[in-house]
């Protein structure tokens, strides 16, 4: 039974999700103190979040059998990232969930600006009327800088260029020079972009290198009839500034739906002229809210009951949503790296995945890689060992992990090898996904076969010499194990047999094999057996 804590207040469609999964059982415990939380946290196999929960380190302690937060929102600095990471916890987030909602609250807000919208409500429910004092500017032809150009950053921008703006847009991670189909033009650096527009609009991730990115310096580069909306992260402006600047009318007005500690009680912002502020209401509709509860219970059971990783915040290099043809290849590479896990009891050195292509993979390589290394340690490790602190595990065991690709030059489309090596040995071994799906692993340090991986194999390296199959189906026979499946391959003067057993195969019956002449080594390992797709 898998047990799921709801710590956050989720809308109800996810609560009803949850308790209609089966071998599911979820409590909603809202409102624990943080000594509280850490107490129960480890009792659970998964714990659901918003923002008004902290995990920190101290809740995060004494982990037990909790295996993945998922934060339903997009931001998880609620999360301490590095402490789930060394617990091999997995964090996930719903960054689709509230894109549109977070879209149309920041359009909603520049046009508040732009039209003055509250300051004429306020002036209407006082008894005035002043037209005149009310003139606002219309959006179509003004210059829309967007920094972020993420979800929510490019369906803000889609939404703008349908309103005849022109979108500007700096985002470190963008080498281009335009975007959206040449829509939407990239400037290189933001200090170039601010003295362009018209309207800036934060859509960037908080991090230490973006905390105070709008600062009283940059605020100065912007035209004095510019404004500046924040529905993304508080930290990302200087509030002080901000209020110097909205006070002595160096900018023309600014909306914010975040702020750095929430709710903002000592704010600067809350007693400045020319600003419209509003409680964190980017991702507060009722679809939203609904959106991103199910997407969190989805991606959450998705995890735990079958390990499909979506929208990982702690793997590295992980793309938020796999393809069919990715998951194959990643549970193939899992499979060949178990097979490999019979020589690593003395640990390796370094891990190389390397994939030969002619169609591609999708951009997966360096998880490949790292799936590798758990799948051939995991046998060796006392510990919770997975994709989420692989990397760390890596780096504490100065083990070098490396990924390559070059062009393939078999019958194959997608060929992945996976070999580790240590001091002077090395051991490797190659797969590829068929076309019906399913893995075939190609060779076992290059005696070549075409094996489906699964199940209970015994590899039997032995002398290539009459009278050795005979031997070993005897003696299986001899102690009632049948032999599902055979695979035999030859180099030189040594041969690989590989067998498939039905049931497992005793120490004892290893022993009496090794002990036979023509038998050089004998090593067993189990896999999972695949699903059928």
């Amino acid at each position: 039974m898998l047990k799921i804590l709801v710590a956050d207040q989720i809308a109800e469609q996810g609560v009803k999700r949850l308790g209609e999964a089966k071998g599911v059982e979820a409590d909603v415990r809202v409102g624990l103190a943080a000594g509280e939380l850490a107490a129960v946290v480890g009792d659970y196999d998964g714990m659901i979040v918003r923002s008004g929960v902290k995990v920190t380190k101290e809740v995060l302690s004494n982990p037990g059998r909790l295996r993945v937060i998922a934060r339903a929102g997009v931001g998880v600095d609620n999360v301490d990232l590095d402490a789930a990471t060394a617990a091999g916890i997995l964090v996930m987030n719903t960054p689709d969930a509230n894109t549109i909602s977070t879209a149309e609250h920041t359009l909603a807000l520049m046009l508040a600006l732009f039209r003055r919208i509250p300051q004429a409500h306020e002036h209407v429910t006082t008894g005035s009327w002043d037209r005149r004092a009310f003139i606002g500017h219309q959006v179509a032809g003004k210059v829309l800088g967007v920094v972020g150009l993420g979800r929510v950053g490019r369906a803000v921008s889609e939404r703008a260029l349908s309103m005849q703006m022109k979108v500007l847009a700096y985002d470190p991670f963008l080498r281009s020079g335009t975007v959206m189909d040449g829509r939407v033009t990239v400037v290189k650096e933001i200090d170039d972009l601010l003295p362009l527009i018209d309207c800036l609009t934060l859509h960037a991730t908080l991090t230490e290198d973006t905390k105070n990115l709008i600062n009283a310096s940059r605020l100065e580069k912007l035209k004095k009839t510019a404004v500046l909306i924040n529905c993304a992260r508080g930290g990302l402006v200087d509030d002080q500034a901000l209020a110097d600047a909205l006070n002595s009318e160096r900018i023309a007005g600014a909306a914010i739906d975040v702020f750095p500690t929430e709710p903002p009680k000592d704010s600067p912002l809350l007693s400045c002229k020319n600003a419209v502020l509003t409680p964190h209401l980017g991702a507060s509709t009722a679809e939203a809210q609904t959106a991103v509860s199910t997407d969190a219970v989805d991606a959450m059971l998705d995890y735990l009951c079958d390990g499909t990783i979506r929208n990982a915040v702690n793997v590295t290099d992980l793309p938020s949503d796999l393809s069919p043809r990715d998951r194959a290849y990643l549970d193939l590479t899992g499979r060949m790296a178990a097979i490999l896990s019979v020589w690593c009891s003395d640990g390796v050195d370094r891990v190389e995945v390397t994939e030969a292509r002619r169609e591609g993979l999708s951009a997966i390589g360096p998880t490949l890689a790292l799936q590798a290394v758990v799948e051939m340690m995991n046998p060796h490790f006392q510990g919770r060992l997975n994709l989420v602190n692989a990397a760390a595990f890596a780096q504490q065991r100065g083990i070098d992990i490396q990924h390559a690709t070059h062009s393939a030059t078999q019958d194959f489309h997608e060929v992945v090898k996976v070999r580790f090596e240590r001091r002077n040995e090395f051991h490797e071994i190659e797969g590829a996904v068929f076309a019906d799906d399913r893995p075939r692993v190609l060779a076992i340090d290059g005696y070549r076969m075409e094996m489906v991986p699964d199940g209970q194999l015994v590899m039997i390296f032995n002398d290539d010499r009459p009278g050795v199959i005979g031997l070993v189906g005897t003696l299986f026979g001899n102690h009632e194990l049948n032999i599902a499946d055979l695979f035999l391959s030859r180099q030189e003067k040594t041969a690989l047999m590989v067998l498939k057993s039905d049931d497992s195969v005793s120490e004892a019956v290893l022993e009496e094999l090794r002990q036979a002449s023509p038998i050089l080594s004998v090593r067993t390992v189990k896999l999972s057996s695949l699903h059928v797709r």
